[in-house]
Parts: structure tokens; C-alpha cells; sequence
């Protein structure tokens, strides 16, 4: 049951890559569609061989160079429950690439693009899992000794939502803005999506597949958990409201903010009240649409899908929420402290930004990451793929 249990969960998160594909691919201009829909399945691919090969060993100490017999019964379970595990932690990590993508997206060169993922998904990503997840350094018994308990994020607000987005700002930077999305006096111009019903659908798959993504992550079928999929529900509709109202009915804040309040509410959808679900939910949809804007317009970074504010940014708040509304005194379950939660999100945030400045700046060094100016004009479907998203049309 428990095998089951978890392979319906590993599906569903699976199925959310979809939802990343589609969301990227109705943001970006239609000269970039193909490539953002290649780039978030070959990066999941691509995620596969160095989550297997490496990154799962760095969080778990687990490999799989052993026969099939042993395979079966590692580390006491039966049935290869140890394998259907990797698979879905694996859509977890594999989440983390998918997410940058929208961040770079229309101007990032292909290759350069995996070897950045097979890095972060080998190595920094699963420093940080297996720190959270996995008890490795002794930081979580660090955590409960200088703050009275441990981190807490039960699907990962931090642990995934967070480093993805943080991860993201070595990338962006890296990379600078598209051409012509800002003038030489600094005024932002805009560059329109290009299907609202694509961006639409990619937001509705990643909500229905949030719901394994959260609930799955009890790992066996005996802690399933209705009121984490009360929660994650109520969070999804609190950051939907809030959205709506911040942002003035736009259907791209509308359609994110639904996902800031499900980042929002992975870390402590397990412990908090529904009530306090609600809340982080709102908090998380104003959060998103005040940081889009003021990252795009203020700071001048050229963040495709917002995926900084939406994962790195809202993650942070859910990570700290959890140590707020997580508590007893707002009719939380409790085991978690504020300072723990604090301390936890921050130590995520900073790993998240050094990797990314390093994987992003040691590639940009030796290689180069972006396309050339003429590429970038041309469009990444035509200048990579050589086929644009409706080829019979283009050649009427």
C-alpha cells in the first residue's frame, strides 16, 4: 500500500511539470515556446540521471549498486519501497530546475542550461535536503539545541519552493535582462504573454498535482492527512483572494497567486490551523504581486514568470509561518519554535544564493550562458530548435 501510496504521490508531483511547461510556455513570447516547453522536460530528464547517480547518495547515503534482490529490501523496507521513495523525492528535486526555468527563460543557452541542472540537482540542492530531511551535519540536532526544535517543512516551502526560487537570483543575475524589456533611462516595457489560456492551464495542473506534492509527503498511507489537504486547499484560495484584490483582476497575478499561497503552506501544512492556513495563503498572494512588481520595476531584474517572489520569496514566508501559526497558541499542533523556523529558512535562502551565483557564474565564465544578440531576436525556438510552436501556419 505504501508503494502505491507513493507512486500515485510521485505521479502527481510528476504531472506538475506539465503545469510548469505550459505556465512558462504561455508567459514567454511565442518565438520561445518550444524551447521553454523542451527545456522543462529535458531538464526533468536531465534531473533524473544526477538525482540517481548522485544527488540522492549526497541527501540519503543511499545508492543503487546492488541486484535487484538486495534493491528490494534496502534499509529494512520490502516491496523497493526505498525506490518508489527516490522517485518521488526525485520529482521534488527535478521541481527545482523547472522552476528556474521560468526565470531565465527566452535567452538562456540550452546546454549551458543542463549542465547548470545536472549540478544543482547533484549537488547543492540535496546539500540542503539532506541537512533538512535527513539530519545530515548534526544541523538539525543544532536547530533543537540552541532553539528548542527542529526545522520544520513538511513539503517542502524551503526545502524545494525556496531554494528553487533563491537559486534563481545567481541565475537572472547572471544572465541580465531580455533585450529591449528596459530602456536606457531605466523604464520598463512590456513584453506581453503570449496565451493566457496556456498560462491558465499550466496554474490549474500544478494546483491539482500540489495536492500529491503536499499530502504524499507523509511517505506511507497511514499518515495521509486530511487536514493537510484542508490546508493546502484553504492556502491555494487565500493566495488566489488576495491576488485578485492586490493585483486588479490581472489573470497572470490571479494565476500565481493561487501558487504562492500553495508554496506558502508546504512547510507547515501538517501543523497549522486551517484558519492560519487561510492567512498564510493571503499573505503569500499580496506578497507575490507587491515583490513581482517591485523586483520588475524598482530593482530592474528581469524575473520571467516571477519565480523569486512566487517560490524563492514566498517559500521564505512559508518556512517563518509555520513557526507562527504552527504554534500552540494559534491553535497550531506545535513542536516548532519561531527562532528554529527563522534560523532554518535563512540557513536555506543563503545556500540557495551562493549556488546559484557560483553554478551560474563558474558556466558564465567558462562558457558562456546566453544567447547571442541575434539568437535572442530570432527567438530560442527557430535559433535552437530550428522549428517554431505552429510550423504548418508560419509557412502559409
Amino acid at each position: 500500500m505504501d508503494v502505491f501510496f507513493l507512486t500515485m504521490g510521485a505521479a502527481m508531483v510528476l504531472a506538475m511539470h506539465a503545469g510548469f511547461a505550459f505556465l512558462e510556455a504561455g508567459t514567454v513570447r511565442k518565438k520561445n515556446q518550444v524551447n521553454a516547453l523542451v527545456r522543462v522536460i529535458t531538464d526533468f530528464g536531465f534531473s533524473t540521471l544526477a538525482y540517481f547517480f548522485i544527488g540522492f547518495s549526497v541527501a540519503y547515503g543511499i545508492d543503487f549498486y546492488a541486484p535487484v534482490a538486495e534493491l528490494k529490501v534496502m534499509e529494512g523496507g520490502t516491496d523497493g519501497y526505498k525506490m518508489v521513495h527516490f522517485f518521488f523525492l526525485l520529482t521534488f528535486a527535478a521541481a527545482v530546475p523547472a522552476i528556474i526555468s521560468g526565470a531565465v527563460t527566452e535567452r538562456i543557452r540550452f546546454w549551458p542550461n543542463v549542465l547548470a541542472t545536472v549540478l544543482l540537482v547533484g549537488l547543492i540542492y540535496p546539500l540542503y535536503e539532506g541537512m533538512i530531511w535527513n539530519g545530515n551535519l548534526g544541523y538539525q540536532a543544532w536547530l533543537e539545541a540552541n532553539f528548542g526544535a527542529s526545522f520544520h517543512d513538511f513539503a517542502g516551502s524551503v526545502v524545494v519552493h525556496g531554494m528553487g526560487g533563491f537559486l534563481a537570483l545567481g541565475a537572472v543575475l547572471m544572465l541580465g535582462a531580455r533585450k529591449g524589456r528596459y530602456n536606457a533611462d531605466g523604464k520598463v516595457n512590456a513584453i506581453l504573454p503570449s496565451s493566457i489560456p496556456f498560462l491558465a492551464l499550466g496554474s490549474w495542473i500544478l494546483c491539482v498535482g500540489w495536492f500529491g506534492f503536499n499530502v504524499m509527503s507523509a511517505g506511507a498511507a497511514d499518515g495521509a492527512s486530511g487536514l493537510v489537504a484542508m490546508n493546502s486547499l484553504l492556502a491555494m484560495v487565500g493566495g488566489l483572494i488576495a491576488a485578485t484584490v492586490v493585483g486588479k483582476n490581472d489573470p497572470g497575478f490571479v494565476h500565481n497567486g493561487a501558487l504562492a499561497g500553495l508554496v506558502a503552506i508546504c512547510a507547515g501544512s501538517d501543523i497549522v490551523h486551517p484558519l492560519g492556513a487561510l492567512s498564510i495563503g493571503l499573505i503569500a498572494g499580496a506578497i507575490f504581486v507587491f515583490g513581482f512588481t517591485y523586483m520588475q520595476n524598482k530593482l530592474k531584474i528581469d524575473d520571467v514568470l516571477g519565480v523569486i517572489p512566487l517560490h524563492g520569496v514566498c517559500g521564505a514566508w512559508g518556512g517563518i509561518a509555520a513557526g507562527i501559526f504552527g504554534s500552540t497558541a494559534l491553535n497550531g499542533a506545535g513542536g516548532v519554535t519561531f527562532m528554529a523556523q527563522l534560523v532554518g529558512t535563512l540557513t536555506g535562502v543563503a545556500i540557495a544564493v551562493a549556488g546559484g551565483f557560483l553554478v551560474y557564474g563558474v558556466i558564465k565564465a567558462v562558457i558562456g550562458i546566453r544567447l547571442t544578440e541575434e539568437q535572442e531576436q530570432m527567438g530560442a525556438d527557430l535559433a535552437i530548435h530550428r522549428v517554431s510552436a505552429n510550423p504548418e501556419e508560419d509557412m502559409q
